[in-house]
């Protein structure tokens, strides 16, 4: 397939979709080899970029999506008459640092680190979908394992999970299955 039909189906289907679309799904939409579909989306990206277009095409881990263009925010607002979304509190912006750093996690190990109930912020964080469900923990009580969204990427500027400044975690690797384990031993005892 040529390179211009290509870049006219890849941009197709990003302003119809909306939301991010996976590299692999539109390779097969296409008919394409992804390496194809992948140096499209590198041409229109560095086109949209150099010519200062209104419309930018992102890249969030192995997905790309269509969006306008950041310097264009204000003229975009003004015309759809847009709201701010409401600014994450601080006990938000700590609980989905810690989910964000230890993903998957559970809500234990969060409420462990942070030392008070995250029940009401988790809620709030996932209606928000800036958080989602990513299965549940292999422990007694499977506990909901939860991770960042694209969402999450796209609110905070980021292409990947990668591109999340550096932070000194607490000493002894924790992970969710120790904090499980922890507060399992904390309610039933020593094991056996």
């Amino acid at each position: 397939m040529e390179s211009d039909e290509i870049k006219r189906s890849v941009e197709a289907i990003l302003f119809a979709a909306g939301d991010p679309v996976g590299l692999q799904r539109m390779a097969l939409a296409i008919g394409t080899e992804p390496e194809d579909v992948a140096d499209a989306l590198q041409e229109l990206m560095d086109t949209y970029s150099f010519e200062r277009r209104g419309m930018r095409i992102i890249r969030l881990e192995d997905a790309y999506q269509m969006t306008s263009a950041a310097e264009q925010a204000d003229v975009v607002t003004r015309a759809l008459e847009t709201r701010k979304p409401p600014k994450l509190s601080a006990s938000a912006l700590e609980t989905l640092t810690v989910i964000a750093y230890y993903q998957p996690t559970t809500k234990a190990f969060v409420e462990q680190l942070r030392g008070v109930d995250s029940s009401y912020t988790i809620s709030a964080l996932l209606n928000k979908k800036l958080i989602e469900e990513q299965g549940r923990l292999a422990v007694p009580g499977r506990p909901i394992l939860y991770g960042t969204t694209p969402d999450f990427l796209r609110t905070f500027g980021l292409g990947s999970l990668d591109e999340l400044p550096e932070v000194d975690l607490p000493q002894g690797k924790l992970s969710p299955e120790s904090m499980e384990q922890l507060s399992l031993e904390d309610t039933v005892g020593e094991p056996q």
